[in-house]
């Protein structure tokens, strides 16, 4: 085993690295907000200054790139939380339909430019490989900032960052097949590690389905706090251990551990035990990706990296759009889908280093690309802002006729929420939604709300929620339930008709003024209704309860009580003695 870093000064490992991102993090936060961008920039721009090549205060960035793949190992544990086995099968026609298709053709415009600017075959394969990764942690940490996650192309994107990490693997095994420095045993070497990933994945379900359940079950029996957290650690840590010993990457092992306790009821539990880790690590993650920026090199070599930064998002870009264009997405769509994904990605790293270690790429070349890709990274957050404005201004000109577009492009959704209604109520919705990764389509009649919030990148759609065509046209027969969230009480109570009457299975949730309209909704055939005259003296009898001293463990149960009586006073009778 390696010999772990230790600060000579303290005798403690990483020491100074931990204490300069703690005051980083404790800075950047609160500063990002106030100047109303990603703390994400703010970090990367840290990691520069502090790094080797510029006041290097932390002088190896190597020494602290352990810790900081835990924040894409716990990135990639909470997208698993969100997403189940059965929702990763409804993907597959993207995951592995659009994901191998952008690997292969961004894979071979760039590795045939590699070749003609004088690399070898192995060496532009492998570039060209390595370049059509994207950069999974930057991307989606974008895409939950900006409420995008449960919109087309979010969903798109996510995708096609699932398969780039499932391809990891092969591209990594055919760098050591690929390796001057190999043996004459490299094909059953490969073949064995194959059968060992295979058989990894394999256990990892397997055994994740039968005992990860039953133990979470017996930790929270148990009332502990910190048996339940350690429980969490070992699920998320031990499966991408597994998975790193069988030579797939760490962070695959922790997506499966949240696939695995997707559905169960714990999950929401675990997710906010793991939150404050998991926005920590990210942010070590990005000041490591930070460090490796080389300002020597961009001072000496600009030219050469500007165009090749530029080159790698245009090809990447402009191959990614027409692929979205190829799976029916609209123009705006698969813009966004484009520049989401024009960048490199992390395991490019690892990936050219690996081709440095086998003498398959040349060092000069290796460190250029290691540049351009940290560079592209870094600048994702300013892509993604060209690329929102170039989406809003084709879906402004697509726009002209049916503000927000027509809601046409739903041919692969299914198990989603619709929301009739995308005012002060609607939003928050789908915003809690969004968060969790549920996607969402939503319908409203203010066309220029529905315009602002679509060319914003929110699937909203113009649109009349009382009309049954329209509620095809956003698949509500597929979908798992609908929200409706209307002001107005006629409205609210003929939308409702509309699904009961063509959708009778679908589970309608309603908001209502008082507790007549709730009664109404609920005879109606709404599976709850919430009057916000109830909720908000609630809330408000909650806070002078607790202002008075009274500790919130006490209230709670105290208000849910109240709660729990008043919706049994409005539930149809029949429900009731059901």
């Amino acid at each position: 085993m390696p010999e772990m870093p230790v600060d000579h000064d303290t005798g403690l490992p990483f020491l100074t690295e931990l204490l300069t991102f703690l005051v980083t993090a404790i800075v950047v936060v609160p500063v990002s907000r106030l100047l109303r961008i990603s703390p994400i920039i703010g970090f990367l721009g840290v990691g520069v200054l502090v790094g080797p090549s510029a006041l290097a205060i932390a002088h190896d960035a190597e020494r602290i790139e352990a810790l900081a793949e835990l924040g894409v190992v716990f990135l990639l544990f909470t997208i698993g939380l969100d997403l189940s086995l059965d929702r990763l099968w409804k993907a597959r026609r993207y995951v592995f339909g659009m994901g191998s298709l952008q690997l292969l053709g961004c894979a071979a415009v760039i590795g045939g430019l590699a070749y003609l600017w004088g690399n070898n075959w192995a060496a532009s394969l492998l570039l060209g490989l390595s370049m059509a990764l994207s950069s999974t942690a930057m991307v989606m940490q974008l895409l939950v900032e900006r409420g995008q996650m449960s919109s087309r192309a979010g969903r798109t994107s996510f995708a096609i960052l699932l398969f780039q990490d499932l391809a990891v693997v092969p591209i990594l095994f055919l760098t050591a097949l690929l390796s001057t420095r190999g043996g004459a045993s490299d094909l059953s070497s490969l073949a064995l590690s194959l059968g060992k990933a295979v058989l990894a994945v394999t256990v990892i379900l397997v055994l994740g389905r039968l005992l990860l359940r039953p133990l979470f079950r017996r930790a929270a029996g148990l009332h502990s706090p910190e048996l339940f957290m350690a429980m969490t650690l070992l699920a998320i840590l031990g499966t991408a251990v597994a998975t790193f010993h069988a030579g797939l990457s760490m962070a695959l092992g922790a997506f499966l551990a949240g696939m695995l306790l997707a559905e169960s009821e714990f999950r929401h539990q675990i997710d906010a035990n793991i939150q404050p880790f998991k926005g920590l690590l990210l942010g070590l993650f990005f000041i490591s990706m930070g460090m490796r920026i080389d300002l020597s090199l961009i001072m000496d070599d600009w030219g050469n990296v500007a165009i090749a930064v530029l080159g790698l998002y245009a090809i990447k870009t402009a191959v990614i759009t027409l692929l979205a264009l190829a799976w029916q997405h609209t123009l705006p769509q698969a813009l966004q889908v484009g520049f989401n994904l024009g960048q490199g990605g992390e395991f490019a790293f690892v990936v050219v280093a690996a081709a440095l270690a086998g003498a398959i790429i040349a060092p000069e070349t290796a460190q250029f690309m290691l540049v351009v890709t940290g560079l592209s990274i870094a600048l994702t957050p300013f892509a993604g802002m060209l690329g929102e404005w170039i989406s809003s201004k084709a879906a402004e000109r697509a726009s002209t006729e049916q503000p927000g577009g027509a809601p046409g492009d739903f041919a692969d959704l299914e198990d989603h929420v619709v929301i009739a209604g995308f005012g002060r109520v609607g939003r928050t919705v789908g915003q809690l939604l969004s968060e969790r990764q549920v996607p969402y389509v939503a319908l409203d009649m203010d066309a220029d709300l529905v315009s602002r919030l679509h060319r914003g990148g929110l699937p909203v759609y113009f649109g009349d929620s009382r009309r049954p065509e329209v509620l095809e046209a956003v698949r509500a027969g597929k979908a798992s339930s609908l929200v409706i969230t209307l002001d107005d009480a006629e409205s609210a109570r003929a939308a409702l008709a509309a699904v009961h009457h063509h959708w009778p299975h679908l589970r309608v949730f309603a908001r209502a003024r008082d507790m007549g309209d709730a009664r109404a909704l609920m005879e109606g055939g709404a599976r709850q209704a919430v009057p916000e005259m109830v909720e908000s003296s609630l809330q408000l009898a909650a806070e002078v309860l607790m202002d008075r001293g009274i500790p919130a463990d006490a209230v709670t149960p105290l208000v849910e009580r109240i709660r729990t009586q008043i919706y049994e006073g409005i539930r149809p009778k029949d429900s009731r003695s059901a």
